[in-house]
């Protein structure tokens, strides 16, 4: 089976401003990069699972914060890995001060035989869509530009 993951894009108006909800993951490798690395939360799922049920639970995950209400299917987009990301469009608020993310477990420092946890999900922002399109896995950046055409067309 192909690696998929499902994720929601929440995004929020301030003025005409159009605004995107990223994460950034947690965990040594990711700790001094920014450009490219942030995501929409997001994550891997069973052949058997409903993929927006899916998008809707990683949020939770990763948030902390359930989500509802009228999704807007995007284009699936292929991720540099192989992973095949399917994702939903929301209209939406949360507070990025209050993330609180689940966490993994991995061997740090390399070698070391050691266990240590970090949350999957170190912090979140609010962005523009010019700034977000900076800042997104550039794989991602496709549902960025879907969800700017889909808001023009309102």
């Amino acid at each position: 089976m192909k690696k998929q993951s499902a994720g929601i894009l929440l995004f929020r108006f301030r003025g005409k401003t159009v605004e995107v909800f990223l994460v950034h993951p947690g965990g040594p490798f990711w700790k001094n990069k920014d450009a490219g690395a942030w995501s929409i939360p997001k994550g891997e799922y069973e052949e058997t699972e409903d993929p927006l049920s899916a998008a809707m639970r990683e949020f939770k995950e990763e948030t902390g914060h359930a989500v509802k209400g009228s999704f807007l299917p995007l284009t699936s987009i292929k991720q540099k890995s192989g992973k095949w990301v399917h994702a939903w469009a929301l209209e939406g608020e949360l507070d990025e001060t209050k993330v609180q993310s689940n966490s993994f477990e991995m061997e740090w420092p390399p070698r070391s035989g050691k266990q240590q946890a970090f949350p999957e999900v170190d912090k979140a922002a609010w962005f523009s869509l010019p700034e977000a399109k900076e800042k997104i896995n550039p794989a991602q950046a496709g549902l960025l530009n879907e969800l700017e055409n889909l808001l023009q067309e309102r």
